[in-house]
């Protein structure tokens, strides 16, 4: 057994490290500086530590266990799995980009021989699989879907910046083209994942379960965000409300912020998309993306009104906003929604100093032409942000980086802990 393991990103990595404590595995990716970090054991996305990395890496593309990363059709040519942990996104109108997912279709498509079965792990809406990726690999090898090769889904559930809740430790979903498929795909992930699987009957019904799983956090971050905004009105504290609602049994603990990232901010628009296709139009779903969506513009104007009742003048004012990632403790910034802040503050005339040390500066610069800086600057702020509730941010001395008559807002609710008396 032979796995090629298609995108080595957030998803794809912690998988192919898995898989290779027990099996040949190969990464494959077409960013050839990202491969060449990994052959010598470095992660910038920090999803797999540089020891427990290097024990599985080797040097060359042999038959024994263990993972190599290579930018080479050649290297995955005598696969027999292949694994596509590629990315989903949205465009700039929300509609799905299924683009990754066709490259890597006719990547594996090239490769792909008699008895192959490819998995796909990327979110989306239920059909992609078989309705969109299985005609590019049957066109591009030549071969019939279900008699020379076979197909399978597995959404993946990687939570970046996790170190608890890692890949093997949380139960797959499996799925497979035809019974005895969807059983040989369930049997090698229950290999690796020590917390179990679930086969589900059929690829359609694994797609739908992964988008719906983000859809659902989705519509109830928009519910407490819609709260949120309703006792600001009504002068009452949102997480002293929480706190108290919480103390029923089945009262399902959400907390308001910004819903970024490229699952929970992504994956409704997958199901949304569908949904119109087939002549439904989804009013929930549809409705807290909306809601969630007009969260940044919403912090922002929280902010400015806060500065003006405090007589600050807005043109000209420095504020610091703590974080640009989309979650704490986490490099990772696709989809993050503290862009957003940023952009409607820059509306009001203030200037914007963003500061996070997990964050990659040149990545932050090409994906959203931010200048960022990883190091706390020394200056005062006429308004300080904390966008993210990364460790570093809460033990920072606030009244040090304030000046003395300034804006304090915590977007994530930590500080007031942390901080005692000063808000």
């Amino acid at each position: 057994m032979k796995i090629g393991v298609i995108g080595l990103g957030y998803v794809g990595l912690p998988l192919a490290r898995l898989f290779a404590t027990k099996y040949n595995v190969v990464g494959f990716d077409i960013n050839q500086s990202r491969v060449d970090q990994l052959n010598q054991g470095k992660d910038l996305t920090l999803e797999v530590d540089e020891e427990t990395l290097k024990a599985v890496l080797k040097n060359e593309n042999s038959g024994e266990t263990g993972l190599f990363c290579s930018t080479s059709l050649d290297d995955i040519a005598d696969c027999n799995y292949y694994i596509v942990t590629v990315p989903t996104p949205v465009d700039k109108n929300n509609k799905p980009d299924l683009t990754p997912l066709y490259k890597s279709s006719e990547t594996v498509g090239k490769v792909l021989k008699k008895g192959d079965i490819v998995v796909y792990e990327s979110t989306v809406y239920p059909g992609v699989t078989e309705e969109e990726c299985i005609p590019v690999l049957e066109k591009i090898s030549g071969l019939k879907f279900n008699t020379d090769f076979f197909a399978g889904y597995s959404p993946e559930r990687i939570n970046p910046g996790d170190k608890e809740h890692t890949v093997e430790k949380i139960l797959k979903v499996t799925s497979g083209s035809t019974p005895e498929i969807g059983k040989r795909v369930d049997d090698l992930y229950k290999s690796v994942i020590t917390a179990g699987t679930h086969l589900a009957p059929t690829i359609k019904v694994a797609e739908a379960a992964k988008v719906i799983e983000n859809s659902q956090r989705d519509i109830n971050i928009a519910f407490v965000n819609e709260l949120s905004k309703i006792f600001n009105i009504l002068e009452i504290d949102t997480y002293d409300v929480l706190e108290a609602a919480g103390t029923k049994w089945n009262f399902l603990p959400f907390k308001p912020g910004l819903v970024g990232g490229h699952c929970i901010g992504v994956d409704p628009y997958y199901l949304a998309q569908k949904s119109l296709e087939m002549g439904y139009h989804p009013e929930i779903i549809l409705a807290g993306r909306r809601l969630n969506d007009s969260m940044g513009e919403y912090v922002a104007s929280q902010v400015i009104k806060l500065m003006i009742k405090k007589d600050i003048n807005l043109k000209g004012a420095e504020v610091l906003m703590l974080g640009i990632a989309f979650k704490e403790n986490c490099p990772d910034v696709r989809n993050t929604k503290i862009v957003d802040v940023i952009s409607s503050l820059k509306e009001y005339g203030v200037k914007v100093t963003v500061f996070d040390p997990w964050a990659d500066a040149s990545e932050v610069k090409h994906e959203y032409g931010l200048e960022i800086t990883t190091s706390l600057p020394d200056n005062k702020f006429d308004a300080v942000v904390l966008g993210v509730a990364h460790n570093e941010f809460l033990s920072l001395d606030f009244e040090a980086i304030r000046k003395e008559n300034s804006v304090l807002y915590d977007v994530k609710g930590v500080l007031a802990v942390q901080v005692d008396g000063k808000l």
